[in-house]
């Protein structure tokens, strides 16, 4: 109620002054503020969405920015929240402003304002519940039966996470799909990929809808991005041309390694040499054998190579590795006298009566464009590719795991788990592959050690394993009681 003339309010001290003059008015006291409850996010108007926590000083602002427009007339001094119940749904607000009112008397006042939080959904969120939810998508595909790539890409993004940003992940036949909100997120999943593994990509773009009037195009981009079709263990067949630019090495190489190249060994020389993603598509070349070819054989004599001269213009020659010549026989033809002879970089794994795992050349029928061409007796009986130990010892001994991304999954392969334990194994022989994966204790199990077990097969030491993290220890919840002082 305001006062009837401006003589009588100038003759009030400031305390009856203030009983007749509410310097609040027009400053509403109870405000609506849209929350989505999907995301957890606050409409700040007219259509932003953003994350704020309870008495926040972004809560704050954003409460504030509701009474902005009618609180033109008095100057703000101080704001702060007041406890309310959690799930009350009222954000309370107490405010001190001030106002210079007649004759010069400044008044100020303190006065609570609640918010009613009301629930309502976001566009994205919307658009996730209507199954439409993706802007990009980000198609991974690899023309292989094996999926050791995948499940190496797998523990990339985990570590670097950049699965985080994907609105759904779904894996399918020979690859995987990541669905985003934005192009932006899709375009840097698209760089890493390039950046991590040798790959090709193509871009398009679907128009879904024009608004004419404001010239605004709404579109749905796909990437898709092809991985070499080759991986670890395979046996490729290189062509002239690309074998002459490595350092004139063997057409017939192993691949020992996938990571952001392709890292292929010649048996019968040592050499080594990286194949790029450019290089790869400019002079391709396919996987001769599959991983389910491979067959078991024992070593029958083992002969080192010392003194391996390489020709002119030869390149890098690994040192990790030992040239050796290998009498193998195959452990299903152990009833007959056929034995085999072949050049292996394995020399420093291998021993008499070692069980080993390899390719058969000698009696398969491969078709090859570049193999066709090669002189007969250049290719090798038998190519071998790792030693062999006992899968169920090593599972029962294995202290570690890795982490999985979640994602749907249709159409799997009943071989998935099998290949699986097979990229594990690769984890432990190869320590130059786990440096760029994450790798946890398992607390759940216990190895058991005995004499017996110990068949030489490679083990990840406990230095490189990492504590998984727990959030009820963290909290204290169900872990060690918190430390006070």
């Amino acid at each position: 109620m305001r006062m009837s003339s401006v003589d009588s309010s100038a003759n009030m001290c400031v305390a009856c002054l203030r009983t007749q003059v509410d310097i609040s008015e027009g400053i509403p006291k109870q405000v609506t503020v849209h929350f989505c409850k999907q995301c957890e996010r606050y409409l700040q108007p007219p259509a932003t969405w953003v994350q704020c926590a309870l008495e926040s000083r972004e809560l704050l602002a954003l409460c504030l920015k509701k009474l902005k427009s009618s609180m033109t007339k008095v100057r703000l001094i101080d704001a702060g929240f007041l406890w309310t119940e959690p799930h009350s749904k009222r954000i309370k607000m107490k405010l001190t402003v001030q106002k210079e009112v007649m004759n010069g008397a400044i008044l100020q006042q303190v006065f609570v304002v609640e918010f009613v939080i009301q629930s309502q959904m976001c566009d994205d969120c919307h658009r996730v519940e209507a199954k439409d939810f993706w802007k990009a998508v980000v198609q991974v595909r690899q023309k292989t039966v094996h999926k050791k790539t995948f499940y190496y890409l797998e523990q990339l993004l985990l570590k670097h996470k950049l699965h985080m940003n994907a609105l759904n992940i779904k894996e399918i036949h020979e690859g995987i799909d990541f669905y985003y909100g934005s192009k932006q997120h899709a375009q840097k999943m698209v760089d890493f990929l390039q950046c991590t593994v040798p790959c090709r990509s193509k871009t398009s773009q679907r128009l879904i809808s024009h608004d004419i009037h404001s010239n605004t195009y709404n579109y749905k981009s796909t990437f898709s991005v092809e991985i070499v079709p080759v991986c670890k263990d395979n046996v490729v067949c290189l062509s002239p041309r690309l074998a002459q630019s490595l350092g004139n090495m063997g057409q017939i190489c192993v691949c020992i390694r996938v990571t952001s190249t392709i890292h292929l060994i010649d048996p019968r020389t040592l050499q080594i040499a990286e194949v790029d993603g450019n290089t790869y598509w400019r002079n391709p070349f396919n996987s001769l054998c599959s991983p389910r070819q491979l067959e078991e054989f024992i070593v029958m004599d083992v002969d080192i190579i010392r003194d391996q001269k390489l020709g002119a213009g030869a390149g890098t020659r690994s040192s990790k590795h030992t040239l050796a010549e290998v009498w193998v026989q195959k452990t299903s033809e152990m009833d007959t006298s056929q034995q085999y002879h072949c050049r292996t970089f394995l020399g420093h794994l291998l021993n008499i009566g070692d069980l080993v795992l390899g390719y058969d050349f000698a009696n398969s029928n491969i078709n090859d464009e570049h193999l066709n061409k090669m002189n007969p007796h250049h290719v090798p009986d038998v190519v071998l590719i790792k030693k062999s130990y006992d899968r169920s010892r090593r599972v029962k001994r294995r202290n570690w795991k890795l982490q999985e991304m979640a994602r749907d999954r249709e159409g799997m392969d009943t071989d998935d788990e099998r290949q699986y334990q097979d990229f594990l194994e690769d984890l432990e022989e190869d320590e130059a592959l786990r440096k760029n994966v994450n790798i946890y204790k398992d607390a759940s199990k216990i190895p058991v050690e005995s004499d017996t077990d110990d068949d030489g097969a490679p083990r990840i030491s406990l230095m490189e394993m990492m504590e998984e993290l727990s959030l009820t220890d963290a909290t204290g919840g169900e872990g060690a009681d918190m430390m006070t002082e």
